[in-house]
């Protein structure tokens, strides 16, 4: 597998880069974007690319996409991403890694859906009980299988920045109440079908967060990416058990290893060991394989 830390293509406008995503402007209409191999952690891009990330995340949403599209419209166009750009320097570095999309206005809302009780989600409810307002029952222990998926939006942070999980009031006042429900219903219909797909293909999605934006008329589209390792929970599922964080095919396994480092999560993030750099690429395409079959 080929690795791209950072894309530079010349021959269209570059509008952004984002923590593993560099985007680029192709018309009024249409956007390029390219998945990059850079990895984050902690809301800190690290300096070593993971082999082979950006090619596997491209290929697990698109998976996705076309196994969900009868649920809502995505972002993709169908265009060739290297009919777009110039040269064989630049065909390459989109090759396999990047997206041709319809270019529409994102939703300021992160559509987050939580089945099991992990991560933020955990240290909430032994806080208060309650995920964004949502009471759960007394009891519950760490990566238990919530009674039903919840709907726990966040913030969308600035790059650097952190989500801040927020009560569903709010997002009905950023959205408004109708276009509120539609994304909370949409979110969680998502993600119980994505989770039984992949439930019978032997991995737990924990939770997710999708991203939903509009086009000029106000009709609304699956946008960025989709249940890929990155932006979801997946665990083996004959290694879940409850009571424990359980592994991971996810970037978790890299956030263990920066937890045992004396680093203050800021800017610059630490150099990984060769070993934990093939560890998680190994992860990521293992998902990739149980997901799709692929190679």
């Amino acid at each position: 597998m080929s690795t791209l830390f950072e894309s530079s293509i010349t021959s269209l406008k570059l509008l952004g880069r984002g923590k593993v995503r560099d985007i680029y402007a192709i018309d009024a209409d249409r956007l390029l974007i390219v998945t990059t191999d850079r990895l984050s952690a902690f809301d800190v891009i690290l300096p070593d690319p993971i082999p082979g990330k950006g090619e596997v995340l491209t290929a697990v949403a698109n998976f996705w996409f076309a196994r969900l599209s009868h649920i809502i419209p995505n972002h993709l166009t169908g265009i060739d991403p290297e009919s777009v750009v110039n040269g064989a320097a630049e065909k390459s570095q989109v090759r396999g890694r990047s997206i041709v999309v319809k270019r529409l206005k994102p939703l300021l809302v992160e559509a987050v859906a939580r089945g099991y009780l992990i991560g933020s989600g955990w240290k909430d409810y032994q806080a208060a009980g309650a995920i964004c307002g949502i009471k759960l029952p007394a009891g519950l222990r760490q990566a238990e299988q919530l009674p039903q998926p919840i709907f726990t939006p966040s913030t969308k942070a600035e790059m650097g920045s952190h989500d801040e999980n927020i009560a569903f009031d709010q997002v009905e006042k950023l959205l408004g109440g109708a276009l509120a429900a539609q994304v909370r219903d949409l979110t969680l219909k998502l993600y119980t079908e994505a989770a039984s797909f992949a439930r019978e293909h032997g991995i737990i999605i924990a939770d997710t967060k999708f991203e939903f934006g509009q086009d000029g008329s106000g009709k609304l589209y699956l946008i960025d990416e989709a249940l890929t390792p990155d932006s979801s929970r997946f665990w083996p599922a004959d290694q879940y058990q409850v009571g424990v964080s359980p592994p991971s095919f996810d970037k978790q396994y890299l956030r263990d290893y920066l937890e045992t480092l004396t680093w203050n999560k800021q800017a610059p993030g630490p150099h990984l060991p060769v070993e934990i750099i093939e560890k998680t690429s190994a992860k990521y395409r293992e998902a990739l394989s149980r997901l799709t079959g692929a190679p």
